[in-house]
């Protein structure tokens, strides 16, 4: 059995998408590509495909991961421009690697988000970041299926700052004047969203954007302590596929979708 993994986006509308709708748009991509997929035991079967930490409906998202396994073996390159070419725009699979090493899962420690402030002087912005960075604890209250939940928002948070408009990397660019504030954030229980952390600026500083503020992720995976940074979960893949003896590449024919 052959595991490949993919990275793939939501972008401009699609971020509206929930799981379960990306769910069922990417098994018909599978069926439209013709992947040789390995499916479940059981009276149901059903695709094996394992899906990581999924952005939440309505943020976009450069970085999302899922594993599928193969019956048989499959070009990951030519896999991802088939199930590229089988989803609609804006859900693109945009890089694909065999699996070579054990838990994808356990690489995704941390997100790199960007949260475009329209109709928000960066001014303003830059002193709610002071204020949040300086407070020892923020807490914000979540409503979940159990009632309010309150907690720190603000000990996930390894660094939060303003940005310059020009640097955004967000898929929804304007002209207009607006804050843009990047955030690193540890993968905790309960987890801390983007949300969380702009209800803790509107506490510490009353911060409150006249509009929504648009949320992407633009990466996640193993947090370097040392830096700060978030490295590629991918990467040991590729490290380890470059270190195995070459092979000759898989041959069986891929039909591309109608």
């Amino acid at each position: 059995m052959q595991r490949i993994r993919l990275r793939y986006t939501k972008r401009g509308r699609l971020r509206f998408t929930s799981h379960r709708d990306f769910q069922r748009a990417f098994e018909r991509a599978l069926r439209r590509a013709e992947v040789p997929m390995a499916y479940s035991a059981g009276f149901t079967p059903h695709p094996k495909v394992s899906y990581a930490n999924a952005a939440p409906t309505g943020t976009g998202s450069e970085a999302e991961y899922l594993e599928i396994a193969l019956t048989s073996a499959r070009d990951p390159e030519q896999l991802r421009t088939l199930l590229d070419a089988s989803l609609p725009a804006g859900l693109d699979v945009i890089d694909a690697v065999e699996a070579r090493t054990p838990g994808l899962a356990d690489r995704l420690t941390a997100s790199v988000w960007e949260l475009r402030l329209d109709g928000v002087d960066p001014a303003d912005a830059r002193r709610a970041v002071d204020a949040f960075d300086e407070a020892p604890a923020v807490e914000v209250q979540r409503r979940t299926k159990n009632g309010v939940r309150t907690f720190d928002a603000r000990s996930a948070v390894v660094s939060l700052e303003s940005v310059p408009t020009h640097d955004s990397q967000a898929d929804r660019p304007s002209d207009q004047p607006c804050a843009i504030l990047r955030l690193v954030v540890r993968h905790v229980t309960p987890a801390v969203r983007p949300d969380d952390v702009l209800s803790g600026l509107r506490a510490v500083a009353d911060l409150a954007p006249p509009v929504p503020v648009a949320v992407t992720r633009l990466a996640q995976g193993l947090l370097d302590e040392e830096t700060g940074t978030v490295t590629d979960p991918l990467a040991p893949d590729r490290e380890a596929g470059a270190k195995e003896p070459q092979t000759a590449p898989a041959t069986a024919a891929a039909t591309a979708p109608a």
